[in-house]
């Protein structure tokens, strides 16, 4: 018996010329052909396009820029030679003060439809570098038989395929510069056909001013390898390490095989710095040292996560009586630097790991008013020690599926004030939504700049208790 088999797609060979009409909430070019919606990659609004399909669905087709006809104002020259290709970041070819344009119109756009929601304060949207700003990645490698060649870099838009690169623009600059190093060095391995990934962790070696931050990283990589590496190979790495004043980790396995190759040092953390400014004191308070390991969660961009904590902060309105609970709090991000301005802070995270950590950070910087607890947050938590109604304010920063199990029982906390950060605006207006109708007001909203040159929306948003 034979199986069935789903035929590839046969779609139109000729291009087609398709006036776009609007950008959709990804970034996309939307435009109609013979009335039917067309979503066009690398099309901006006013813009007329030729463009070859790349798939056509029942209520929509989906299409790729071949030449630009005639061209938005807004339409830039990417920094990056791959970015039409790249889909580590698909909007390079919009000027970045349109980026953000869009990116707020995409929370206006969710929290009116999705939450019902139109009244409030729109906070300035953040931003900072669009360019070598990312520190944490995860770069494809392959082994390409064809071409005796290795690539090493993002996968392409739409598909498994691995962008053909030798720089980055938008990784910091000393990971950036390593790519076609990186494709050189693998190929050299007797076990490049062996290594599917690379992970990319950068941190900073001591406290520096914001400005400056480039200059004090402090890079890490994690090798995925599916063989074991031989002595011949493994001196190969540390030779790539010294020359490029880098760390080389290892990984056999899952998460818990990661373990340092080189220096031998015995460090296997980095750190990143979040320096405190105070209006009291002339005296200027020590920075706080955030403690992680290379394959721990951290913002990707460091200049904006400083601001948004600063800005977490002025929305909290932290006072010296305050009670505060902070739910998905990781490290600590957010934990240590409120503690400094209130009574205390009780952090809950889901990982045992990364508890452990928030506690350890908390206690290397001598802050004492912490708890931390490990905890399912999308589960039944009526017997959990830290979920009584003895918190006047939370901060919420959950993944991109939002925090509706929590905000559904909300009145079981019943905190006056909450700062809720978001990676997904759909799942805050729906959460937004359910507040309100728990009692809550929307002050203030905005959108936060994270991941430049890519749809990614991450915002904030103040609620508080109405009396």
């Amino acid at each position: 018996m034979t199986k069935s088999r789903r035929r590839r797609q046969r779609l139109p060979a000729e291009a087609v010329t398709v006036m776009i009409e609007r950008l959709s909430h990804e970034g996309r070019g939307v435009g109609r052909i013979d009335g039917k919606i067309a979503f066009v990659d690398g099309a901006l609004p006013g813009e007329e396009v030729t463009a070859r399909y790349t798939a056509q669905r029942s209520q929509y087709d989906e299409l790729k820029v071949q030449d630009i006809l005639l061209a938005s104002p807004q339409r830039v020259q990417p920094p990056c030679a791959v970015a039409s290709i790249c889909g580590g970041c698909v909007l390079q070819h919009l000027a970045p003060e349109a980026q953000l344009e869009l990116k707020q119109q995409v929370l206006v756009d969710q929290l009116k439809h999705t939450g019902g929601i139109t009244t409030y304060q729109m906070l300035s949207p953040m931003a900072a570098d669009t360019v070598f700003y990312r520190r944490k990645a995860r770069l494809a490698v392959r082994y390409v038989h064809k071409k005796a060649d290795v690539l090493v870099g993002f996968r392409e838009t739409a598909n498994t395929f691995i962008t053909d690169m030798q720089h980055c623009s938008v990784l910091v600059k000393p990971v950036a510069d390593l790519i076609s190093p990186l494709r050189s060095l693998i190929l050299s391995l007797d076990a490049c056909r062996d290594i599917p990934q690379i992970e990319v962790a950068v941190g900073e070696t001591h406290c520096v001013p914001t400005e400056k931050m480039s200059e004090v990283l402090r890079v890490a990589l994690v090798l995925r390898h599916l063989a074991p590496l031989g002595d011949a190979d493994l001196k190969r790495l540390q030779a790539f390490a010294d020359m490029h004043e880098i760390e080389w980790f290892l990984q056999s396995g899952g998460p818990d095989t990661v373990e340092k190759l080189w220096p031998a040092d015995g460090q296997t953390s980095l750190f990143y710095y979040l320096p405190q400014s105070s209006d009291e004191s002339a005296t200027k308070p020590a920075p706080i040292a955030m403690e992680f390991k290379p394959g721990d969660f951290t913002q990707v961009n460091a200049e904006i996560n400083r601001r948004m904590i600063d800005q977490a902060l002025e929305l909290m309105d932290l006072q010296p009586q305050d009670t505060v609970l902070d739910l998905f709090c990781g490290l600590g991000n957010f934990t240590l630097a409120m503690a400094l301005r209130c009574k205390s802070v009780t952090g809950v995270e889901g990982s045992q790991d990364m508890v452990e950590r928030a506690a350890l950070n908390a206690k290397r910087n001598a802050i004492d008013n912490t708890q931390f607890h490990a905890a399912n947050l999308f589960t039944d938590f009526d017997s959990e020690t830290w979920a009584r109604p003895v918190y006047n304010k939370l901060l919420l920063d959950p993944p991109r599926s939002g925090a509706i199990e929590i905000v559904m029982r909300i009145r079981e906390l019943l905190p006056e004030k909450i700062v809720y950060v978001s990676c997904n605006p759909s799942t805050l207006a729906r959460d937004a939504a359910e507040l309100q109708r728990q009692g809550y007001e929307l002050i203030s909203a905005g959108v936060m700049d994270m991941f430049p040159h890519t749809g990614h929306v991450e915002s904030m948003a103040l609620f508080v208790l109405k009396t």
